[in-house]
């Protein structure tokens, strides 16, 4: 195992790595519950979601684990399960048809995976665009842990506002948030799970966790649920490339944003991309067949990555503790329901993956604002691919105005344009 994984020469333990995948699934385990409750609104059984959500995480997973051997988990993404949703609402089209789409874009996926496109497209993609990509996903994710907490909420005035220091919940996420920072602090190793198991603890003793059952006997998988004619004749073709191109985006970036925290980038180069980017490829076109939205990389797997995750085992650990997660629904349903125990690392990882903007050249105006624009709208519009979008449509421009249009990769010029046309005409809301 320490061979194969080569644990010895990327500085990490069996142990290590066990820690980091625990983490990485604490963090991200809530998606076996919101995607099939997100899903359900289409009408899509609660129970088939349930087992297709686990089934391409752990197809997805697995394979990042076995062949890229990246710290980096696969699951149905968020964002993408919405935009079904609204499709099976406005298009007044059924949820098979929706699922037809899906799979469609999964293939087209897997083709794109077997050319060089999606790897031209990583290394096309210039630094400080991968430092934005990488800051603007560490934000959004703190984003997400402070808004998780409690500890910023809507308002109608400013759009969001602190929170109420009187509830519950938002008081054991800052107990949670502040027991890991004096663990990180005193350099205590695996301090985010630690941190989490402790806030578990005293919300069980609070009356803020509880647990009706533990164990129950899973649903059986439905296959094949799908109309693939469907798609043509409703002429869903705006539907499939926006489900391509959302994922296209959103994933590469994650995996961008991931493998350079965990300093697994060389020469701003993504070693064993094909096999990485066939992970949610596959998860993407069997989760289909099953029955759920598409798959992405998790941004949650920063959290691993913090807890010192630098190897594909992580992602197996992740893989099995979904296997495992059939059986124990209703622990896991009462664990991803209190907030607390996850929104506190997604804080801290989010400063962590603050680091690359040191990198970028802050005096060169033409570098900096695109990678600006990545780090603004990412939190703001809650979307990766729209963060990137952004970033991808101003750094040519930039470039051109600025005299530089031959510093820019082609295919970036390419990619500004369908990104264009694609916000104005095609939004993928």
């Amino acid at each position: 195992m320490e061979k194969f994984f080569q644990l010895r020469e990327r500085g990490t333990t069996v142990k290590t790595e066990v820690v980091a995948g625990i983490t990485t699934f604490l963090t991200m385990v809530y998606i076996i519950i919101v995607n099939p409750a997100i899903l359900s609104s289409a009408g899509v059984p609660f129970e088939q979601v349930f087992m297709a959500t686990i089934i391409s995480a752990v197809i997805g997973s697995l394979y990042m684990g076995l062949f890229a051997k990246y710290p980096i988990a696969i699951a149905p993404g968020m964002g993408m399960n919405a935009y079904f949703a609204s499709v099976v609402a406005t298009q007044g089209v059924s949820y098979q048809v929706v699922f037809g789409t899906v799979f469609l874009a999964g293939v087209i996926f897997i083709i794109l995976t077997f050319t060089k496109l999606r790897e031209t497209l990583i290394g096309a993609i210039p630094p400080s665009l991968k430092y934005g990509i990488t800051s603007g996903i560490g934000l959004f994710i703190a984003f997400i842990g402070l808004k998780m907490a409690g500890i910023v909420v809507p308002s109608p005035n400013t759009m969001v506002t602190f929170g109420d220091l009187h509830q519950p919940v938002t008081l054991l996420s800052l107990f949670g948030l502040f027991l890991t920072l004096i663990l990180i602090a005193r350099k205590i190793n695996s301090a985010l799970f630690i941190g989490m198991l402790v806030t578990a603890i005293i919300g069980i003793f609070a009356g803020l966790l509880k647990f009706n059952g533990v164990a129950s006997v899973p649903p059986v998988p439905v296959f094949l649920d799908m109309d693939i004619a469907g798609v043509f004749s409703n002429g869903l073709y705006t539907v499939v490339f926006a489900f391509l191109l959302v994922t296209i985006f959103d994933t590469t970036g994650t995996m961008i944003g991931v493998a350079d925290q965990a300093g697994l980038t060389k020469d701003g180069k993504f070693p064993r991309a094909k096999s990485a980017l066939m992970a949610d490829a596959l998860a993407t076109t069997v989760g289909s067949t099953f029955g759920t939205s598409p798959s992405s990389a998790y941004i949650e797997s920063s959290s691993g990555v913090a807890a010192g995750g630098r190897t594909g085992l992580t992602s197996v650990v992740v893989a099995i503790l979904f296997i495992l997660s059939i059986f124990f629904s209703p622990a896991i349903s009462a664990i991803s329901s209190l907030p607390a125990i996850t929104a506190p690392v997604l804080i801290i990882v989010g400063c962590f993956m603050m680091e690359g903007l040191s990198r970028i050249n802050w005096k060169t105006f033409d570098e900096a604002f695109p990678a600006f624009a990545i780090i603004l709208t990412m939190p703001l519009t809650s979307s990766i691919a729209t963060g990137i979008a952004i970033g991808i449509i101003t750094y040519p421009l930039m470039k051109v105005v600025s005299g530089k249009w031959k510093d820019v990769h082609p295919i970036l010029y390419v990619f500004g344009i369908i990104f264009l046309i694609q916000m104005i005409f095609f939004p993928a809301h």
